[in-house]
């Protein structure tokens, strides 16, 4: 297939950083402990295990000869460019990685970095959420990135203090139930 009629241009290299969340200007890159090993590891097994199978594929398919019409070699190397442009985005962002161990405030009441809260919402329904760092946020787990709006109004409040949460819906009011930290391992 001639290149012409490839349709990729510089910009796709830049995918994962427009689509991953965007560390604050000045800001570090908060990772708890197990969220910093979790990014490590995929990295490793990009570079270890993945990258060189693919690389393996992609010279057995290119020694088949005519390259243009050979699927193995032309998937290959795109799967080649997403891996490369996935170490590139795992890099960057363990540059930028400041690990913050959540558990030096167990025992703490106080909402910080790595907390376990549980809160009530003006209706009383009890929720539970952990703050962690942008890398590491999952909603349908309960896991919020320090940086969304619940997270920040609650950074440094306490057990039973009300907070205010501005949303799109108007303000709603938030007691703080109960705040925990992982003990240190």
């Amino acid at each position: 297939m001639n290149k012409a009629f490839v349709k990729e241009t510089e910009q796709d290299d830049d995918d994962d950083v427009l689509l991953a969340p965007a560390i604050p200007p000045g800001a570090k890159n908060y990772l708890t402990p197990a969220g910093y090993a979790r990014i490590k590891d995929e990295l490793l097994q990009l570079i270890d295990v993945d990258r060189p199978e693919v690389v393996r594929v992609v010279h057995w398919a290119a020694s088949n000869g005519d390259r243009s019409e050979n699927g193995d070699y032309i998937y290959g190397k795109r799967r080649l460019r997403e891996i490369d442009r996935r170490i590139r985005f795992l890099t960057k962002r363990l540059d930028l990685a400041e690990v913050v161990d959540p558990s030096v405030h167990h025992g703490s009441d106080q909402v910080f970095f790595g907390a376990t809260v549980t809160y009530a919402n003006e209706q009383g329904e009890e929720n539970t959420i952990t703050i962690v760092g942008i890398d590491e946020f999952d909603p349908l787990k309960g896991k919020v990135s320090w940086i969304s709006p619940i997270a920040r109004t609650m950074t440094k409040a306490r057990e039973g203090d009300v907070v205010t949460l501005h949303t799109p819906n108007g303000a709603e009011e938030l007691e703080i139930l109960s705040v925990s930290y992982p003990a240190a391992q």
